[in-house]
């Protein structure tokens, strides 16, 4: 009986010894994140050395990489959209499989992905806008192409673990972005 005794004593003290050195617990005030980005304002891209034209949005800083190949970086969202040119030479299939290759790399990790196809054809310009929802490496692809002579491929990356409700606002202000480049891309005559 002593034994019960001993071993209940000691368990009440241990308990009371675990739980009252804590801190006492406050609640949370209510509060949201506020992530405030300045409205959209663009500029045409026209490069003389390069077959197309896009607007692109004044806050993202270009870098031009070889050739018609840029990245178009954002500070403020801590993100650079990757833009890549290239020539069709008798290579369509796999420019096509190797776009698709890439956004669909991401379904691991992308609760789901959404296409859209685009057509714009008084200016020959053909392609598909991916959307990336979950926590994808990229939120947002597309490619385009005349169809003969020219392929485009674009997509978004963030410099952070994605965490799609952490930089949704972010991602949104992106999607906006790059839906706008894509829709005002123009291939030159």
């Amino acid at each position: 009986m002593n034994r019960k005794i001993i071993f209940l004593w000691i368990s009440v003290v241990g308990l009371w010894m675990f739980t009252s050195c804590k801190d006492e617990v406050l609640p949370k005030p209510i509060a949201n994140l506020r992530l405030d980005y300045p409205e959209a304002t663009y500029s045409l891209f026209d490069d003389p050395s390069c077959p197309f034209v896009f607007e692109v949005n004044n806050d993202g800083k270009i870098k031009r990489e070889s050739g018609c190949n840029m990245s178009i970086h954002y500070p403020k969202m801590k993100a650079t959209v990757y833009f890549t040119f290239n020539r069709v030479q008798n290579n369509m299939d796999s420019l096509l499989r190797d776009a698709q290759t890439l956004t669909y790399k991401h379904v691991v990790k992308a609760d789901d992905i959404i296409e859209q196809p685009f057509i714009n054809k008084a200016n020959k310009v053909y392609g598909m806008y991916y959307a990336l929802n979950g926590n994808a490496a990229t939120n947002v692809q597309f490619y385009l192409t005349d169809s003969t002579r020219y392929f485009v491929n674009c997509s978004v990356y963030f410099y952070a673990k994605p965490n799609f409700d952490s930089i949704m606002p972010a991602a949104s202000y992106l999607r906006n972005d790059m839906q706008n480049m894509m829709e005002s891309f123009r291939w030159k005559k």
